[in-house]
């Protein structure tokens, strides 16, 4: 049991479900997060030393790190991500002062909802509450990426740390990756609810394909540059696409990727409309097709999301279900008619544990703010 006496603020950020746009955050596009009651969440203190004391609630881990030497803590397990934090808030000219800090996570880990962004988040807004210093929630998801990018190894794009620290209750964020320019989109969902389920397989980015994925759509890239004035393949439009794709032929799979990077910012730009009018129709079936397209183009799904996906989609409550996040493992969100949901839960369960031979897990929880500080 955690006693708030003994800290001095609770600081949260949390984690995120990407309702569309997969995969095009790092190629210029538009995605659409929202940030979730499942949280990271800092107890912090001030303790009078050079060092920074961690522990969690959940494993029996304590680890300190020197403040001279927060650069040097990239190997040591657990540590990483709030060290990684810790030393790129302070190279970005920040002050970072001694604390206790007590971790507790609520992020499923491995699931795709981002537990790695908000850890950093969480930390990197501690540390500055904790040091009496004001922050910007942009500047602190850019710093947290560049933590991700550099300590942590994952070249991630910005989406992830921008939800957490930035995420609005009730609410989307429309986030254009290329500029940071936002907008929020109210959830007019009506009748229908956004429910997540994890398949139970974790996944690591580190360990995973994400960097072949990022290598490919760069090298699609490069060669479409070639035959249009584009930064980034979220210029494109379908219909811009389809004239010079054929300059990606002989590369493998690199046309597929570049045709799924594009189809789904469009997806991205309906979806948002969709949401604006609460047409829960329409936003389903994009929802749908993005699925099929990180399946079939982007190829980063995998027979447990699909299976996922798939019996959520043949329930006759659900309007649209898809992997959300990285993929190779981790949660699929799907709309669901709200009179409907706990079959939904008991029939989706069923079939994906006689498919894959163990259970799915659902989880239940609301769009909240990004990051939260309360003085104890």
């Amino acid at each position: 049991m955690i006693d708030k006496k003994d800290y001095a603020y609770r600081v949260s950020a949390a984690g995120r479900v990407n309702l569309i746009g997969e995969h095009v955050d790092y190629c210029g596009g538009k995605v659409m997060p929202a940030a979730l009651s499942l949280k990271n969440t800092v107890y912090v203190r001030p303790n009078g030393t050079d060092k920074i004391n961690l522990s969690w609630t959940d494993i029996p881990a304590r680890i300190t790190l020197e403040i001279g030497k927060l650069g040097e803590y990239k190997d040591v397990k657990y540590a990483n991500y709030p060290a990684g934090s810790a030393y790129f808030w302070q190279q970005a000219g920040h002050k970072v002062i001694g604390c206790d800090m007590l971790l507790d996570c609520t992020v499923p880990f491995g699931s795709g909802l981002s537990s790695s962004a908000a850890i950093e988040v969480s930390t990197i807004a501690a540390l500055a509450t904790v040091a009496g210093e004001a922050f910007d929630p942009v500047e602190v998801a850019l710093v947290a990426q560049k933590a991700e990018h550099e300590y942590a190894g994952v070249n991630c794009g910005i989406m992830d740390q921008y939800a957490s620290a930035c995420g609005k209750k009730d609410n989307a964020i429309l986030l254009d990756c290329k500029t940071l320019v936002r907008e929020y989109v109210p959830i007019l969902l009506g009748d229908y609810a956004l429910v997540i389920a994890n398949c139970n397989k974790p996944h690591s980015l580190v360990e995973s394909k994400y960097n072949e994925r990022r290598a490919e759509v760069e090298l699609a890239l490069g060669l479409l540059k070639t035959k249009a004035d584009i930064a980034c393949l979220a210029e494109l439009t379908p219909d811009a696409f389809e004239r010079i794709a054929r300059v990606l032929d002989g590369h493998g799979k690199v046309r597929d990727r570049a045709r799924h990077v594009v189809e789904e910012c469009d997806r991205v730009r309906r979806a948002a409309g969709a949401m604006k009018r609460g047409d829960v129709g329409t936003l389903g079936e994009l929802l749908n097709a993005s699925h099929a397209s990180l399946r079939d183009l982007y190829e980063v799904t995998g027979a447990e999301l699909d299976t996922l996906a798939e019996s959520a989609q043949a329930h006759p409550a659900c309007a649209g279900s898809r992997m959300t996040g990285a993929g190779f493992g981790g949660c699929t969100v799907s709309i669901v008619h709200r009179d409907g949901v706990a079959d939904f839960k008991r029939t989706v369960s069923e079939h994906y544990t006689r498919r894959i031979g163990y259970e799915p897990s659902f989880y239940d929880c609301s769009v909240e703010d990004g990051i939260i500080v309360t003085r104890l």
